[in-house]
């Protein structure tokens, strides 16, 4: 079994940047992060492969949001820039098999952009 803790949410006006984190208890393949607005199905976000940086993101975060990974530190990260009032979202942490297949969860970070 596999823990992940999230941190970094907050508060922020639209344009500004925000730096989310994730810490997994063990090491994974994969990991990535997904995103849940009010009253809107869980969305994927982005993910990265923990062997050759392999990264994948949705269309909407692409030149915006940037994911990378510390492997020695079990962590992944999630640069948010030019952030829009539609990111407002709860960020969850995932891990799992490969950058399409994930099967930890993290309890999730509130990310709210104002305008």
């Amino acid at each position: 079994q596999v823990q992940l803790g999230e941190s970094g949410g907050g508060l922020v006006q639209a344009g500004g940047s925000l730096r989310l984190s994730c810490a997994a208890s063990a090491r994974t393949y994969a990991m990535g992060w997904f995103r849940q607005a009010p009253g809107k199905a869980r969305e994927f976000v982005a993910a990265i492969s923990g062997l050759d940086g392999l990264t994948r993101y949705v269309d909407s975060v692409k030149g915006r949001f940037t994911i990378s990974r510390e492997n020695a530190k079990n962590t992944v990260y999630l640069q948010m820039n030019s952030l829009k009032p539609e990111d407002t979202a709860v960020y969850m942490c995932a891990a799992g098999p490969t950058i399409v297949s994930f099967t930890y969860w993290g309890q999730g970070t509130q990310v709210t952009v104002s305008s």
